[in-house]
């Protein structure tokens, strides 16, 4: 399994336009957090670290971007074939 959120082809940005709202918000508040403490040069404190449970179910939820990209492809094919009619 790869990490979509790092590619940003049309494919990516329009799944990532698919996703539930909350998965969405929850994506953007975890790379903002990031960005924000490396341009502070510092690290997430300990008591805010993703516990195992959680993790797991971070996991999870990026398995629910697994089908939008297969979609998005196969309906991208379709509209080409339909075009080309």
């Amino acid at each position: 399994m790869c990490d979509n959120t790092l590619y940003k082809n049309e494919d990516v940005k329009e799944s990532r336009r698919r996703l539930p709202e909350n998965v969405y918000n929850d994506q953007m508040f975890c790379i903002k957090r990031a960005l924000d403490l490396t341009m502070r040069q510092q690290t997430l404190p300990k008591n805010q670290w993703t516990k195992y449970k959680e993790d797991k179910l971070i996991f999870i939820s990026k398995l629910y971007f697994q089908p939008y990209p297969k979609d998005i492809k196969c309906e991208r094919k379709e509209n080409e074939e339909w075009n080309k009619k």
